[in-house]
């Protein structure tokens, strides 16, 4: 091997290093920097407050790394999770047609959270499927198969909430949402880290997790090896729908209320985290630990921001550029490996 393959060889590596590390890195980066700004941000109960604040992002993220693992694309996340969350809120209330009427999670018409929980998840499962079948079996592509989803569900959301959020749930509702164990970590936190180191064991050592990989990387190789390439792609948006019902309840669970307009923007900021973790929009390549680094990156900057006033318009700006620059990134590191 001469001296220029070795030096080649030797960059590659270094480079791979970083690229892996990248994230990690620049969330450090992130945090001295609004640190020396505000000494403010560093401080115990405002670094809670910023994991609060992503995990429902969070919790679509681990949804959204599944599909964007098989080179998929779900922009109906954010109009999903409102209609689960009014659905959710319903049923907790006792039924459509007392969701405006029952009061603050008292009347005796008010269901148990675990069946409010259930309904909200079982609206993701159902759209996920349908828009995963819709994928596979009719061939549309997921960006326009999601973005009619989009509108759909949010148009759903709209009828269903009848011109006013539903509010005042069963305590046992609120306290997924608003409880904090030992008066510190909140509970939406923990079931974001529960949630999210499952998904690292389902994708990292099981042979499911093998096959979203194959999948990803390359379908017709997978469906050459005997792999169920329709069956893994559907999968992969009913787990996102089970996040999506999932983050519905535990959002209106934290704000005591669910509304047609939840949810609105979400699909930008999910796809930023899962970007910028690591997960190639190809395919094939990305870890969940990577989103996890990559939804705190993204608190980290929003927090930061907000507490040096700067405008909502001009974060919404900045996050739309690291999306732009996370993916040239990512082009990037796949042309030096193919040419190294």
């Amino acid at each position: 091997m001469t001296d220029t393959t070795a030096r080649r060889g030797g960059q590659v590596d270094a480079f791979s290093i970083f690229a892996r590390f990248a994230p990690l890195i620049f969330l450090v980066i992130l945090m001295a920097v609004f640190w020396v700004l505000n000494p403010r941000f560093v401080l115990t109960l405002n670094l809670f407050n910023i994991m609060l604040q992503v995990s429902i992002y969070g919790l679509l993220a681990i949804g959204m790394t599944f599909v964007i693992l098989t080179a998929g694309i779900d922009l109906s996340v954010g109009s999903l999770l409102a209609m689960a969350g009014l659905v959710a809120a319903a049923v907790s209330k006792g039924g459509l047609s007392n969701r405006f009427t029952v009061g603050e999670g008292q009347d005796a018409l008010a269901n148990p959270w675990y069946l409010a929980a259930l309904a909200a998840i079982g609206v993701g499962l159902i759209a996920g499927f349908v828009q995963g079948s819709a994928i596979t079996r009719l061939k549309v592509p997921p960006f326009v198969v999601t973005l009619g989803g989009m509108s759909v569900f949010r148009g759903a959301a709209l009828l269903f909430a009848g011109g006013g959020p539903i509010s005042g749930f069963d305590p046992g509702f609120v306290w997924w949402g608003q409880a904090r164990i030992g008066g510190q970590v909140p509970v939406p936190v923990v079931i974001f880290l529960v949630c999210a180191i499952l998904a690292h064991v389902v994708l990292r050592y099981t042979r499911y997790g093998r096959q979203v990989y194959a999948v990803g990387g390359n379908p017709e190789a997978a469906r050459l090896s005997g792999l169920n390439v329709r069956a893994v792609t559907t999968s992969v948006y009913v787990i996102m729908g089970f996040f999506c019902g999932l983050g519905a309840f535990v959002l209106s669970a934290r704000l005591n209320s669910a509304e047609a307009i939840a949810g609105m923007g979400y699909e930008l900021t999910v796809i930023a985290s899962v970007v910028i973790g690591g997960t190639s929009l190809f395919g094939g390549s990305g870890t969940i630990f990577g989103t996890v680094i990559g939804t705190v990156l993204i608190g980290v900057l929003l927090n930061g921001l907000q507490l040096n006033n700067v405008s909502s318009y001009v974060q919404q700006i900045i996050i739309g550029l690291i999306i732009v620059l996370a993916v040239a990134f990512d082009t990037f590191a796949k042309s030096r490996r193919r040419t190294a």
